[in-house]
């Protein structure tokens, strides 16, 4: 139903507005004040400020006739509007314009602009002020909120930022622009993958090689010594900054014709593959066409391995040997190239010593050295299990039987005063057990058994290569300190199969003899602590055996059938230890050198010597470092 009452109502509002806007002006009382004519570019009769930008996306010389004639041409289009002044050209030369970096002449005018130097900026065209839509449309806006507001004029587009109808066309144009980077981007990325693909990688220029007429690399017998001295003075001991001051003092020139070296410069010259003869095409790439950021090639893109593609100035093994000693050199690694010995006999049979600080040896090495003294005398032979399955049982009248019996594992019990090792992603820690056991007798050795799946320490001198600090002196009292392990934590998991994600925790045994000292972990027996989120439950209730803070303590699967070893095997293991000889048990025995089949064919110690000696000219280390000082 109608109400008549409001419809009326309305009719009569509608009337009363209808008679305002008919009101009659008295123009005897009235004045028109119009607005201010709006300055814009065809303004022929307003003097203005003008400042012109100019830029070239690369620093070719081809490029700088069309820098030069650029500034040329908008210096006599000022001189053609007798109402301008010019300001100055804000030119930048070599710089892409997909970002503001590293334009430091536009962004000095954008400055004066805001510092109310400049009324008006001219340029040939949007691509020229920027090929970044989102750059482009905030710094155009932020000119124009200005008071007085600047004006941005493109010439070859012919649109004056400040007209009503310019923003669609502007915005459109620096799509335009952006979309045209990316095309070049996308063209030029495809450019480079064909040559790399069919063989044509790039060589640029190189210390210690030229460009024959060809392109192809050739040896520079004037710089070929220097970098020969590089590799052979690094393989032989010296540092990165010993290499650098020896060259200082020898007047050596880098690639530059410089004498400037640095650790970093001899690096440099250490990394580079082609000083083997070797090509290794996109080691960085660019993030993309608007960042223009490089970034080392960590697998995004795709790569190629050209060998023996030239002549080469050091052979590929003392290549790879240098690239060895630089990867471990992190890890504190001071030696030439760590050896990996195994031990052949006593308790340590089959023990593999660790490295602390080298990374190049990986698992199927460590496992190759301890399979090696099994099978030394019959390559046919079985190799050892971690435990032993069988056991034949002679009793006497009267004796109990203990078939079915366990000895409970020690791991239900308490941990405090049991020598435990922990092991996590990149670090290990002894218990304060094990530290007082070894006293002031801190530094030690790490041995491991990838085959019967142990882990041993003991004790060494602090002048062994393999040594490792594993507790620190406060108050006269050891205690157990925190172990770096990051050279060798990823082969470690790998070899016994453990979740870089968990904490392994195992209690150990000592053994003991004559005053020698050793622990020895057995892996099968490690407890995992994890996160409790790591838990997956899968809709079914979840129970730990036990939680510790935010941890979760994991057992092996096959504890949850048993408390313990069997009372006969437990007792069959005692035996075996203690029916070994004296010259069984030998903890001190040093390790043999065993050869993993890929270790570098290096330059003998005394040609690298007697190199280095002809090279540096009676130069030695001391006499550098005291020139330095």
């Amino acid at each position: 139903m109608i109400d008549n009452d409001k419809k009326q109502q309305k009719a009569e509002q509608k009337e009363r507005v209808r008679q305002r806007m008919r009101v009659k002006v008295d123009a005897e009382n009235y004045e028109y004040i119009p607005a201010k004519e709006q300055v814009d570019y065809y303004s022929t009769d307003v003097h203005q400020r003008v400042a012109i930008y100019v830029r070239v996306s690369t620093d070719d010389v081809r490029q700088t006739t069309s820098f030069e004639l650029q500034q040329k041409y908008y210096e006599d289009f000022v001189k053609g509007h007798p109402n301008w002044e010019l300001v100055k050209i804000y030119a930048d030369e070599g710089i892409s314009g997909t970002s503001l970096k590293h334009r430091d002449q536009f962004v000095q005018m954008i400055s004066d602009a805001k510092a109310g130097k400049i009324d008006l900026i001219v340029t040939k065209s949007v691509s020229r002020f920027a090929r970044n839509v989102v750059d482009f449309v905030g710094m155009v806006r932020d000119l124009a909120e200005l008071r007085p507001p600047v004006g941005v004029f493109f010439e070859s587009e012919c649109i004056f930022s400040l007209n009503d109808d310019s923003q669609m066309a502007l915005t459109f144009q620096a799509t335009m622009a952006e979309e045209e980077s990316h095309t070049r981007s996308r063209s030029m990325e495809t450019s480079l993958r064909m040559r790399l693909d069919n063989g044509i990688p790039l060589t640029p220029k190189l210390l210690g090689y030229t460009h024959d007429a060809d392109g192809n690399l050739i040896i520079n017998p004037e710089e070929a010594p220097t970098v020969k001295l590089a590799f052979y003075m690094y393989l032989y001991g010296y540092s990165t900054q010993q290499i650098a001051n020896a060259f200082i003092a020898l007047g050596r020139k880098s690639y530059l014709g410089n004498i400037k070296w640095t650790s970093g410069g001899i690096v440099q010259i250490l990394r580079n593959e082609r000083h083997c003869g070797e090509v290794l095409t996109r080691k960085t790439f660019t993030e993309n066409y608007r960042t223009h950021r490089t970034l080392r090639n960590r697998g995004e893109k795709p790569q190629s391995r050209y060998l023996n593609h030239h002549e080469a100035i050091v052979s590929r093994d003392d290549f790879i040997a240098v690239q060895r000693l630089l990867d471990n050199a992190k890890y504190g690694n001071k030696t030439i190239l760590p050896e990996l010995r195994v031990i052949d006999s006593g308790i340590f049979r089959g023990f593999v010593i660790v490295n602390p600080r080298w990374s190049g040896f990986k698992e199927p090495e460590y496992y190759q050295a301890a399979k090696s003294v099994y099978l030394a005398d019959n390559p046919d032979a079985e190799l050892p299990d971690s435990e032993l399955t069988e056991v034949e049982i002679e009793s006497s009248p009267g004796d109990f039987d203990l078939r079915g019996f366990e000895i409970a594992r020690s791991e239900f019990f308490d941990f405090a005063k049991r020598p435990v090792v922990t092991f996590e992603n990149k670090k290990m820690k002894f218990s304060a057990e094990c530290v007082h056991r070894f006293g002031e007798r801190n530094s030690i050795e790490i041995l491991i058994n990838p085959i019967t799946r142990k882990i041993a320490i003991r004790p060494t001198e602090k002048t062994n290569r393999n040594a490792v600090v594993f507790s620190t002196l406060s108050n006269k009292v050891y205690h157990p300190r925190l172990i770096p392990t990051a050279a060798f934590s990823d082969t470690l998991f790998s070899l016994f199969g453990w979740n870089k994600d968990y904490k392994y925790r195992i209690i150990g045994s000592i053994y003991e003899q004559d005053g020698e000292l050793a622990y020895i972990f057995d892996v099968e027996n490690s407890e995992a602590y994890f996160k409790s989120y790591l838990v997956s439950s899968g809709g079914a209730e979840t129970q730990p055996l036990t939680a510790s803070r935010n941890h979760i303590r994991a057992i092996p699967q096959e504890w949850t059938r048993s408390f313990g070893k069997q009372f006969y095997i437990h007792e069959q293991s005692l035996a075996a230890l203690e029916s070994q000889s004296e010259a069984d048990w030998m903890l001190r025995l040093e390790g043999q050198l065993f050869e993993t089949g890929k270790r570098p064919n290096v330059t003998p110690f005394e040609e690298l010597r007697q190199y280095i000696k002809q090279e540096l000219q009676g130069i030695t280390p001391q006499e550098v470092n005291d020139e330095r000082e």
